[in-house]
């Protein structure tokens, strides 16, 4: 791979696709597999990724938000996309692209029904959602039968699934409540499709779920975080590959005496005579100052080198005192080592975090051959 001028972050789409094919291949063949393109496809790049999953012949895109549906549109993608969290004031344009949207309330129900009303459709297709556990979003199993009832005689919507979330998948010391949840759908499940002239699928498992409970994966799997390298726990993690590699150039490297300060508020005070160096990157880009102060190591031509001081917004400082580099050589934030979730770990955060907060002023570069 070409080495840094700049900061950028660097997207393997080749480890795309591993992930996705190694996901895959948790399930059966005739399972569909919804692949998660919100935040800007994990800090990535939605369109991008989203054409390249296209490419790959997934069955559904799924997004957050309305706008984010939008944009994939306008650049041109077909495949269905399903919207997590549709906001009432959005419903218009929802229809207007083609976008199918997770129902989660009675307020949601009853105002998507009037929208699709007003714009004359029928059988448009929406995805009911049920909490079973994680109390976020989503309607209880004794709402099923008023769910119902606002459809019956109906002919705008049309139930295209039913789906839930799973709240501890990755944890196996929650198997139990797990196991609950998973038979707390099924009952919601079994319940609305039995009282359906026609049928609809089912979907529960998010990435941690297909690898560790494959006998709930039902008629569609969904994944984020894993498709972009992470799986919430060393053994899948180690299958895995991270598609982002964040790296920068030195600016300019300083001598600093003993008893010198480095960075605002005077953060970091030297010992003993060191060798620092200034990078291209602060808290504006998504590096946070929580990793500054010695928490958070970057790596200099195969060496860790601490972040010191206060992270500033458009520039942080590391000690290289004891490696040999100079300026203009590419520094490695993260990618393999450390890993995205080692370096948010030392923040006390995790990948998700980090590689959503990648500001979109950091220049995406795509590798795929």
């Amino acid at each position: 791979m070409p080495r840094a001028q700049e900061t950028v972050l660097e997207i393997d789409l080749r480890a795309l696709e591993h992930n996705y094919r190694y996901l895959r291949s948790k399930s059966k063949p005739t399972t569909k597999f919804l692949a998660v393109v919100k935040a800007f496809a994990y800090g990535s790049d939605s369109i991008r990724i989203a054409q390249e999953l296209e490419n790959l012949e997934v069955d559904y895109l799924a997004v957050a938000y309305v706008k984010e549906g939008v944009q994939l549109r306008n650049a041109g993608i077909k495949t269905p996309i399903f919207v997590l969290h549709p906001q009432a004031a959005n419903f218009k344009e929802l229809i207007d692209f083609d976008l199918e949207p997770s129902i989660y309330s009675f307020r949601t129900l009853k105002g998507f029904l009037q929208k699709a009303s007003d714009q004359g459709r029928t059988n448009y297709p929406v995805h009911l959602k049920f909490n079973t556990g994680l109390n976020r979003l989503g309607f209880k199993v004794q709402d099923i039968d008023s769910i119902l009832s606002c459809l019956n005689g109906r002919g705008e919507l049309k139930i295209a699934s039913v789906f839930s979330h799973l709240a501890a998948s990755d944890d196996l010391n929650e198997a139990d409540f797990t196991q609950k949840q998973i038979e707390l759908f099924e009952k919601i499940a079994t319940g609305i499709d039995g009282k359906l002239t026609y049928s609809l699928f089912k979907h529960l498992l998010n990435t941690s779920g297909i690898i560790n409970y494959p006998e709930a994966q039902y008629d569609m799997v969904r994944s984020g975080i894993g498709l972009y390298g992470f799986g919430n726990e060393a053994r899948i993690d180690s299958e895995l590959k991270p598609i982002a590699t964040l790296k920068t150039v030195i600016s300019q490297i300083h001598t600093i005496a003993p008893d010198e300060t480095v960075g605002y508020n005077r953060a970091f005070r030297s010992e003993k005579q060191r060798v620092t160096a200034t990078l291209p990157l602060g808290h504006a880009d998504g590096i946070g100052r929580q990793y500054g102060n010695g928490k958070t190591f970057v790596t200099v031509n195969g060496k860790k080198a601490p972040i010191i001081g206060n992270v500033c917004m458009d520039m942080m400082m590391i000690d290289i005192t004891d490696i040999n580099c100079k300026e203009g050589d590419e520094i490695i934030i993260f990618g393999e080592e450390p890993t995205a979730e080692e370096f948010a770990t030392t923040a006390n955060t995790i990948s998700y975090e980090l590689l959503t907060g990648i500001s979109q002023r950091v220049n995406r570069v795509f590798i795929k051959e």
